[in-house]
């Protein structure tokens, strides 16, 4: 039977051809779907772009809006970081790993905190006890960061510190340390990933409340575009409200929509926009749906660039370009059949990378067991080194620009991020959304769902609801006894019997005043750094000011 002359290809084709293979042979009875419960048809045309403006909407790589990416040679003129996270135990047991990994070929270094250094608190607290060096390194003073960094020279290497509310207080550190090294803060590089909003969001590991905390990053935003002009201030990050179970276009709303609140409490503070944006990058996830993760990538990238030039009135055309590192997921770890765990963290690296992100950290297999041992962090870096050296795929740029399914997915997210942009800015803006609880309903609805479809079958994980094993060999793990807290207490009451009590008492004082006031806090912290101030008196320092923020879960 002939088309009519006003009937769609897809539509003839669905007609002529799907259809009768269908009778043959159905499809499988499951939902087509992404991770994230979008709904995907079972074929893309040219029909599916219509309106679709090559300049407004693509663009060539290094062009605006940068959708294909923000480097007009992508990597081939260089590839991106190679930044593996690591930090456990005490500060020397971690500066060996880093010079394993340095050894090994990586190109940055990504500090992991413990969890009594990511909440403020010294390894003699009683909130402390049982968390020293487990979940990352163990900092407690200037001291601690100076062992941490032996015979690595700052000035040679990019460094990325994944921590939040005490941020002010290690970067501090590691300032100084640099300082002392000889370093010039002026050429010195890397990211502090001082994203509080994503602390409320999702990964609950915040201080002070909202306000008090935004002015910490806006101090560090007025102090590093003098001081320390090359360092990115913030790294807004979107992993951790994924991890917590949001859907990729929630992580892609909800981070970019924390960032453009970063720059209008930098504008309000006094900032010129283009004194302070260019230093701001992204921490996005590679979850485990290939297409959907590259296709958040390009849109984020896009919405980025319209919204610093169009609505912020950002001139220079690098507060435009959406810079970002990417971790792949270690929501999607599983305990069981750990060596899947490689091939997950391969595909999900390969999106990134396909993505056009500027640094990377594999997950190593063991991560849902414990801490990585150096033999799987090795592999987890090798992962990078195959995909950038073996694959081809760094030989040209976007290499699926034009796909229709890729495309399409693509502005879906962008219509999608900003539906959920509209809905905030009703509220009055990202913070106000938080104190309300709105992001953190939506993640928990969207977790539930999810859930619900791994225990209904209709979303497969292998080796956990499908394709499971009886026996599986044991996995050697990395095991962090109680002798790193002995050892870390210790060494901090050597420091506070040996250092000048007086001087840190001054500087701490001092930080209380600058908190009352309006002074820039980052001066005041570096003064308690140089000091052998320590993480826990600095933050309670500003807790005597501005207190503890507790949560209201609303309904």
């Amino acid at each position: 039977m002939k088309s009519t002359t006003a009937e769609m290809p897809k539509a003839r084709w669905e007609r002529e051809v799907l259809e009768p293979a269908l009778k043959q042979a159905p499809e499988r009875e499951i939902p087509f779907t992404t991770i994230s419960g979008r709904p995907i048809e079972r074929l893309y045309t040219e029909e599916d772009l219509a309106g679709l403006e090559y300049a407004h909407d693509l663009n060539h790589p290094g062009e605006y809006p940068y959708t294909r990416g923000i480097h007009p040679a992508g990597y081939r003129g260089r590839l991106w970081t190679m930044r593996q996270f690591a930090g456990f135990g005490t500060p020397e047991e971690t500066n060996e790993r880093y010079k394993q990994l340095l050894a090994a070929g990586g190109t940055g270094l990504s500090v992991a905190f413990d969890l009594p250094t990511l909440m403020g608190r010294d390894p003699d607290h009683d909130l402390s006890l049982g968390e020293v060096g487990k979940c990352g390194v163990s900092i407690a003073s200037l001291a601690d960061m100076e062992r941490l960094f032996d015979g690595i020279s700052l000035a040679d290497i990019t460094t990325s510190m994944t921590i939040n509310s005490p941020a002010s207080m290690i970067f501090a550190m590691y300032l100084v340390v640099a300082e002392k090294q000889g370093a010039d803060w002026q050429r010195l590089s890397g990211t502090i990933q001082n994203d509080i909003l994503k602390e409320f969001i999702a990964q609950k590991e915040y201080i002070y409340p909202p306000r008090p905390s935004m002015r910490l990053i806006t101090d560090v935003f007025a102090f590093c575009a003098k001081e320390v002009p090359r360092w990115n201030t913030i790294s807004v990050s979107g992993y951790h409200i994924r991890e917590a179970g949001a859907t990729a276009l929630q992580e892609l709303a909800f981070t970019l929509r924390d960032g453009l609140e970063y720059i209008q409490y930098g504008i309000d503070a006094g900032l010129d926009v283009d004194a302070f944006a260019p230093r701001i990058s992204f921490f996005f996830n590679a979850h485990s749906d290939f297409f959907e993760e590259i296709a958040k990538y390009r849109a984020a990238r896009k919405l980025w660039a319209e919204a610093m030039r169009d609505h912020f009135g950002a001139r220079d055309a690098r507060s435009w370009k959406l810079r970002f590192h990417t971790q792949t997921a270690g929501v999607s770890l599983t305990a069981q059949q750990p060596y899947n765990n490689v091939v997950r963290t391969a595909l999900q690296a390969l999106a990134a990378v396909l993505g056009g992100t500027q640094s990377l950290h594999t997950n190593s297999l063991d991560e849902a067991l414990a801490l990585p041992t150096a033999e799987a962090a090795t592999l987890a870096l090798r992962t990078q080194q195959i995909i950038a050296h073996e694959s081809g795929v760094t030989n040209l740029v976007d290499p699926l620009g034009g796909s229709y399914f890729l495309e399409r997915l693509t502005l879906d997210m962008e219509q999608g991020a900003k539906d959920y942009f509209a809905t905030i800015d009703r509220m009055g803006g990202m913070v106000e959304a938080v104190d309300q609880g709105y992001p953190q309903r939506e993640i928990a609805e969207s977790s539930y769902r999810f859930q619900q479809a791994v225990e209904a079958r209709d979303k497969i994980v292998v080796g956990v609801n499908d394709y499971v094993v009886d026996a599986e060999s044991p996995v050697p793990t990395l095991y962090i006894d109680e002798t790193t807290a002995e050892r870390q207490i210790a060494r901090l009451g050597e420091l506070k019997r040996a250092r000048d009590n007086g001087r840190v008492t001054r500087a701490l004082d001092a930080l209380r005043r600058a908190a009352a006031g309006t002074d820039n806090t980052m001066p005041l912290l570096l003064e308690c750094a140089r000091a052998y101030a320590t993480v826990g008196e600095m933050c309670d320092a500003l807790r005597d000011v501005w207190g503890e923020y507790e949560e209201v879960p609303s309904i």
